[in-house]
């Protein structure tokens, strides 16, 4: 049975920690940053887990 490709879009924004869990990146942080404040634009920078939800769909697309 050939090897499962990884989904080449889902590699590049999402990242398994050692323990396992999925890490995201924040959206609203491409443009109209002036209005955003500095604690909302800093919070933007750190990765957040994935929902419950959606770890099993995206586990898949990784081939994991």
């Amino acid at each position: 049975m050939p090897k499962q490709k990884t989904n080449s879009s889902a590699k590049k924004r999402f990242k398994v920690t050692g323990a396992g869990r999925l890490l995201r990146r924040h959206g609203m942080k491409s443009h109209n940053l002036e209005h955003k404040s500095a604690k909302r634009k800093r919070t933007f920078g750190v990765d957040h887990p994935v929902a419950g939800s959606d770890t099993r769909e995206v586990r898949r697309l990784l081939g994991r």
